[in-house]
């Protein structure tokens, strides 16, 4: 791993290294071989550094959504996997386009697969009955947690530090839907499913949740016009949890 005297050398190809370039990689690497998480003494001791030198970087790949912080201890975060996504390497592991479409076949709404980047949610996959969604998806557009069903879903699979986090620093605007989140946050994180949380009036969706190893890794949600979603509610949510329990079945 990188050390202190590692501002000056050079790597095989010639290029001078960087210090702080060389902790930040050798950070990935270590919570990428450690499935179970490190603890910034842990890092600072394999780095042969002071936890006081690494203790920024480590906050600044949590806030950037390259490590997760989970009970104090860093793991691989998920925006290493979107940069994979976006250059083509599809790493789903429980849900593929295939389950998108067949969610979108017995629904007929515009079926999306999204995950959680630092503080925003991305579309990284999509059935898509409307251009605008589609699009989103494609080009892996970014959007507010707290303004999307598949957001909420997400938020409700944070720890409550980085929930609370986040919370606190949005902006007025937003303090409504902060308080129709919180009232259904148990109910969320209980059945791992928002249904129609009536908080935009273009559109609104039902989401569950795809959970690995015990955590919410990401979302699947129907969408479509905010009157339709409410009047199907039911309906769509046993949809998606009959196709959530085929995903997490082992024939599945």
């Amino acid at each position: 791993m990188a050390s202190e005297s590692s501002t000056s050398s050079r790597s095989d190809n010639g290029r001078k290294r960087h210090r702080m370039v060389d902790r930040v990689a050798a950070i990935l690497e270590l919570a990428a071989r450690n499935p179970d998480g490190l603890t910034l003494t842990e890092l600072a001791r394999n780095l042969e550094a002071p936890v006081s030198s690494i203790q920024g970087l480590v906050n600044g790949l949590v806030a950037t959504g390259y490590l997760d912080e989970r009970e104090r201890r860093y793991h691989l975060g998920t925006a290493p996997y979107l940069l994979n996504l976006i250059a083509g390497r599809h790493m789903v592991t429980r849900v593929g386009h295939d389950q998108l479409e067949a969610v979108h076949a017995e629904t007929g709404l515009t079926t999306l697969l999204s995950v959680v980047v630092g503080r925003d949610v991305f579309y990284i996959d999509s059935c898509a009955s409307e251009p605008r969604y589609d699009y989103l998806a494609k080009n892996y557009i970014r959007r507010a947690l707290i303004r999307t069903s598949s957001g909420w879903v997400l938020l409700a699979g944070l720890s409550r530090r980085d929930l609370w986090a986040y919370l606190s620093a949005l902006p007025s605007e937003d303090e409504p839907k902060v308080e129709r989140f919180l009232a259904r946050l148990d109910e969320i994180q209980e059945t791992g499913v928002c249904a129609a949380p009536g908080i935009s009036d273009v559109a609104d969706g039902v989401a569950v949740a795809v959970r690995e190893g015990g955590r919410t890794v990401a979302a699947v949600s129907v969408v479509g016009p905010p009157d339709e979603i409410r009047d199907r509610r039911d309906d769509l949510v046993k949809v998606l949890l009959d196709h959530q329990a085929r995903w997490d079945s082992p024939a599945g």
